[in-house]
């Protein structure tokens, strides 16, 4: 079935305990819903509904997939329920708080915790060519705290990038909207394609899926500082394996950003996975550490700062699996 837009649930449409608001947002895998509890409380419904595999109509409910497309449907919506299973075990306070998950309507839906505020995304669209280091770096050394929790309970994230990195009224970063079941479909279903935002995800995203470990979050993660320095993504990693173009940030941003930040953005957006940080520990005690208060030409101290926090912390974070 070729890829088509699916119609929303109706405002007021009243879905288990829920009744929904609005739509949200809409992507390729599924539907984001504005909707209130039986209390009153303000939710975020995510349902699971890839317009690549099945088709929601104007005034329908259920969706229809064609029996070509049920196994992939049924395998998909079954890692996506799992993947709301173990995202509501998680309590951290920048990782979004899944409440509940449960069947309905032939299809699986997740209700999360609703946050008032914006995305980074928006953020760095209003501040564009004005996001600043100390900015960045509160930022993501906070984010990486619930990276770093998400990483403990084996899981991976695998969509990060600014849009689901959401800035709360005071500033906290949350991350939103795990991409975890949908590689997994993808993994297991040839017949589908990857659906995430160009130049966020790693090269293992795409090919050696074996390969997916905590650093191709900490890929897509240098590519999210990456858009605050220069309002874009790197180029797409998967060209980037037939012709690299991408230059690095430390010998092209010059004055306005640290030499430090510049070569940790490129240290994370380095190809080989091996050659990436390991872990979010790893990448958040580089990250908090402050750049030398004296400034020195830009050429000279390309690597320095790199080098030394290597050699003191690279034997310990081997790469391999989850953990």
């Amino acid at each position: 079935m070729p890829s088509q837009v699916n119609c929303a649930l109706p405002s007021g449409f009243q879905l288990d305990r829920y009744r929904i608001e609005r739509q949200l947002s809409l992507g390729g895998f599924s539907i984001v819903y504005l909707a209130y509890d039986t209390d009153g409380t303000p939710v975020a419904i995510k349902e699971y509904l890839p317009n690549s595999l099945a088709l929601r109509k104007t005034g329908e409910i259920e969706p229809q997939v064609p029996d070509d497309n049920l196994p992939a449907f049924r395998y998909g919506m079954k890692c996506f329920f799992e993947e709301g299973r173990s995202l509501a075990r998680l309590m951290h306070p920048n990782v979004v708080r899944v409440l509940n998950f449960f069947r309905a309507n032939n299809t699986v839906y997740m209700v999360m915790q609703f946050e008032r505020g914006r995305t980074l995304h928006e953020y760095i669209q209003r501040h564009r060519s004005h996001v600043s280091e100390r900015f960045i770096r509160n930022v993501f050394i906070r984010m990486l705290n619930g990276l770093r929790e998400v990483h403990a309970h084996k899981l991976l994230h695998l969509d990060i990038k600014p849009s689901n990195i959401y800035l709360r009224a005071d500033g906290t970063p949350v991350l939103l909207d795990f991409g975890a079941a949908r590689q997994t479909l993808v993994q297991e279903q040839a017949m589908l394609k990857p659906m995430y935002t160009p130049g966020f995800a790693s090269p293992e995203h795409y090919a050696d899926r074996e390969r997916l470990g905590p650093w191709s979050d900490i890929y897509s993660v240098g590519a999210s500082m990456h858009a605050c320095v220069v309002g874009a993504a790197p180029p797409r990693s998967d060209e980037r394996l037939k012709k690299d173009t991408f230059v690095s940030l430390a010998k092209t941003v010059t004055g306005k950003y640290s030499a430090e930040l510049l070569e940790l953005i490129d240290w994370c957006l380095m190809l080989d996975p091996l050659k990436r940080p390991q872990s979010v520990y790893t990448l958040q005690k580089v990250l908090s550490q402050k750049p030398p208060r004296t400034e020195s030409a830009p050429q000279t101290r390309i690597g320095s700062f790199l080098s030394k926090i290597r050699s003191s912390i690279g034997k310990g974070q081997g790469g391999g699996k989850l953990s």
